[in-house]
């Protein structure tokens, strides 16, 4: 991973997105302005339309802002050519979306090989750390196993593992419990809080407040505006102390 842990990974700066559909113009994005360390874990919240996908979508290089800057391991890419951002997504970035996205009739190996053939990796290298990524998520035990095979959550450990094979430095998670029940979503979010105990820098979308403070902070987003920011650890670290206080308190 490039950086150190604490390091600003990602700094974006006023960012703006507008969307023109015939004669209107829709403002996704009005002026986002958002810093995130290296290894830290950040949830993106707020209603439908707030422009979450839509931020996660230009954080993640796979569309452009309008205007404002946009700063990822020390380089400006708020211009870069599409060559350019899919060589950073490449390298630096994997993304799990809720809908797994993955091939029907290639087997869970097979899916998780993809980012290699597509980068030109070799075939034996190419098996070897697909095999390691699916072992990372729990899978070892399902290699040549379909789609239709598995359970919604095991699909989505599959697609997991995908966005794990190129090592990336950062992995951008949009409602990656929001298909699953209860006891998949917990699995999910307990290799999510893993990969960043180990390093891996993690945005994730969510409605979810339960899933959400599984981060370091949550940023509120409407409107295309960032409305609030907490820091979750410290909340929690707060709520802990008041209930110690509680639990000591003597009454004459």
């Amino acid at each position: 991973m490039n950086g150190t842990k604490n390091e600003a990974l990602i700094i974006a700066e006023n960012l703006v997105k507008l969307y023109r559909m015939g004669e209107h113009t829709i403002e996704a994005l009005r002026g986002v302005s958002l810093t995130v360390a290296a290894g830290e874990f950040i949830s993106i919240m707020g209603p439908s339309g707030s422009g979450k996908s839509t931020l996660m979508h230009i954080l993640g290089c796979l569309d452009h802002p309008t205007s404002g800057r946009l700063m990822i391991d020390g380089e400006d890419i708020s211009k870069a050519s599409d060559n350019r951002l899919a060589e950073i997504r490449n390298r630096k970035i994997g993304f799990v979306f809720q809908q797994f996205n993955l091939l029907s009739r290639t087997t869970a190996l097979g899916n998780v090989e993809l980012p290699l053939l597509y980068s030109g990796t070799g075939p034996v290298d190419r098996r070897h750390r697909a095999k390691e990524a699916l072992e990372r998520v729990w899978l070892g035990h399902r290699l040549s196993h379909f789609p239709n095979q598995l359970s919604g959550g095991e699909q989505q450990r599959v697609a997991i593992a995908r966005a794990l094979v190129n090592n990336p430095s950062i992995i951008m998670a949009d409602e990656p419990t929001g298909n699953l029940d209860t006891k998949a979503g917990a699995e999910i979010l307990k290799i999510l809080d893993n990969l960043n105990e180990h390093g891996i820098t993690l945005i994730m979308v969510t409605h979810e407040r339960d899933v959400a403070e599984h981060a370091h902070r949550i940023v509120h987003l409407r409107d295309g505006q960032i409305v609030d920011s907490e820091t979750i650890r410290e909340r929690k670290q707060a709520d802990r102390e008041t209930a110690g206080l509680g639990r000591h308190i003597d009454i004459p």
